[in-house]
């Protein structure tokens, strides 16, 4: 046997408990095929020599949007505007240069009023500055966008008496008049005028946002929502993940959800369900569909909105902070409850695990209502039933998460721009439910590293730092200090944890003998660095193959061959022997 890729003199992180660290891995048809001694008198294509550096297993995002991420990458991104005379700007000369035709929608991307002093733009200037070019500029959280009074005027909704949406809300002045801010399901009224995107479209920005992953060091992601809603780009959405993966253009393993909305009525046998009348895609198929590069995770379903928008359902009132008044604003559902309820069962009998998107903690006790009777009637899913955020949790929940094994994915990415208005929304007696961690890991409940990009910064790295630190944009530690990880449990998140949160850990998430070969090179071990966030991601690799190199990650030929545990030290350097 000849190996195809060996890598040798480095420290690996395997996160497999059983064999924690090694020195050398071999790689044969994209698996891994041992350790150290496992390779001695084994030669090989390719050795790399990695000089000391730290490989880890390839960084899993659970929970992130990448055809919405690469299409921004395409778009006006306004994120880094302070204050909304640089917002004006920017959008004054992304006019400017498109033309003088007046036509075609301005797309804009990462807006927060957080970055403004907590104002929105003045619709009436925006509207002086695009003129009857439609605008439709979306807000960071997602759940969320600023549009022109063009835009409303196309979508029939700029009279004061037009109604809202279920599940949304054209914000209004007091007069009646639409400020721009469109909230939540009112966001489709203009999505549906925009939608949907050509697959071709959509297949390049899946390869500009792998490309980004594979930098970052993510080998694995899960697309959260597609094909539906306002959160979906077309009804064919999943053509454009096939293709771009038979075209070399999908540079990281995709688990793709179907958001709800896109399951429906299926008339198969009578035996097939209980009590609820089955819903899913056709021909039955249903999550874990596919293959080990594209497959389809669980359905997603909205419940709430956000905490940044305090669009939670919470179980308590929002505090009023600045010159926002928050009294009696407890958020809402995305639908009636009951309604949430018979379609989730109705996916669920037809073989879907169920993602739902819960942030406040009364849309948790929903979230696990609905899956623990949906278990208790149909069984256990093979991949995990999640919660996606469960960004508030009461104490006496975690229990119930663990007792019915929902994985959840807190996006610690949130905190450094988020948290300190985080804070002012929730106050000094809630904020300990804010965002668990370790008591989601002490409590026995399944964490998944993620980071919900482009909501929020999706670097890895970052991420980590985040969960160890918790520190918000002015310093302060958010919520409760306890809820801090280890460097060792902060990986893990993005690693075994993320793997099993996915349905995937027996064949990635650890350096272990006949898993995927998805590894990460690093410039030093986020174990022991005194600042994860200022490591360098040096190299990525997905089956063994690198869809990354860094200019520091230098491969020079040389004639190495069979080999021989340990070796000695040396800088980065390939060999090749035949």
């Amino acid at each position: 046997m000849k190996l195809d890729l060996l890598l040798q003199n480095a420290e690996i992180i395997t996160m497999d408990p059983d064999r924690p660290v090694a020195g050398s891995l071999g790689i044969w048809h994209g698996r891994i095929v041992g350790l150290d001694h496992d390779l001695d008198g084994l030669d090989a294509v390719e050795v790399l020599d990695l000089g000391g550096a730290t490989v880890t297993p390839g960084f899993i995002d659970a929970h992130c949007h990448t055809t919405w991420f690469g299409l921004g990458l395409a778009e006006l991104d306004v994120s880094g505007a302070r204050g909304l005379e640089e917002l004006y700007a920017l959008l004054t000369a992304a006019v400017s240069n498109a033309g003088t035709d007046g036509e075609g929608w301005l797309f804009a991307t990462g807006f927060s009023q957080t970055q403004h002093g907590g104002s929105f733009p003045d619709i009436a200037e925006l509207d002086r500055i695009t003129g009857e070019r439609p605008l439709f500029m979306r807000h960071n959280s997602g759940h969320m966008a600023v549009v022109n009074t063009a835009a409303l005027r196309l979508a029939g909704a700029e009279s004061p008496s037009f109604p809202d949406p279920d599940g949304g809300a054209i914000i209004r002045d007091a007069a009646g008049h639409p400020t721009g801010l469109v909230q939540e399901t009112a966001q489709e009224l203009i999505q549906q005028l925009i939608l949907p995107y050509s697959l071709e479209d959509i297949e390049a920005a899946l390869e500009r946002a792998t490309l980004y992953y594979a930098s970052e060091g993510i080998t694995s992601f899960t697309e959260a929502g597609v094909g539906g809603g306002w959160i979906g780009h077309s009804p064919a959405e999943l053509a454009a993940y096939q293709s771009a993966a038979a075209n070399g253009r999908l540079h990281a393993r995709a688990q793709v959800m179907p958001v709800l909305d896109v399951l429906h009525g299926l008339n198969g046998h009578a035996s097939d369900s209980v009590g609820a009348a089955p819903a899913g895609l056709d021909l039955g198929i249903t999550s874990g569909f596919g293959n080990d590069y594209l497959s389809l995770g669980p359905a997603k379903v909205f419940l709430d909105g956000s905490l940044l928008g305090e669009t939670a359902a919470v179980s308590h009132e929002f505090c009023s902070h600045g010159h926002k008044d928050n009294r009696g604003n407890t958020g809402y559902f995305q639908a009636d409850p009951a309604q949430l309820r018979e379609r989730i069962e109705a996916a669920y009998a037809a073989g879907w695990s169920i993602a739902a998107h819960a942030i406040g903690d009364r849309a948790v006790d929903l979230a696990v209502d609905i899956i623990s009777d949906c278990q208790a009637v149909y069984g256990q899913r093979r991949l995990p039933n999640r919660i996606e955020h469960a960004s508030m949790t009461r104490p006496e929940q975690l229990t119930r998460l663990a007792d019915a094994g929902i994985a959840v994915t807190p996006q610690a990415s949130f905190f450094r721009d988020g948290g300190d208005g985080m804070t002012a929304s929730l106050g000094p007696d809630r904020l300990p439910w804010a965002y668990r961690a370790a008591s989601f890991l002490e409590a026995g409940v399944v964490l998944a590293g993620s980071s919900d990009r482009p909501v929020a910064d999706g670097n890895v790295l970052r991420g980590m730092q985040a969960f160890v630190d918790r520190r918000t944009g002015s310093g302060a530690v958010f919520g409760n200090p306890a809820e801090r990880l280890t460097p060792h449990q902060a990986l893990a998140a993005y690693t075994s944890g993320a793997a099993a949160a996915t349905g995937s850990l027996a064949d990635k998430g650890t350096l272990s003998p006949g898993k995927l070969a998805d590894f990460t090179v690093l410039s030093a071990s986020p174990l022991t660095a005194p600042s994860i966030s200022e490591l360098r991601v040096l190299a990525t690799a997905v089956g063994g193959r690198f869809t990354y190199q860094s200019t520091d990650f230098h491969a020079e030929p040389s004639s190495e061959s069979p080999f021989k545990a340990p070796v000695s030290a040396g800088r980065v350097s390939a060999t090749q022997s035949s």
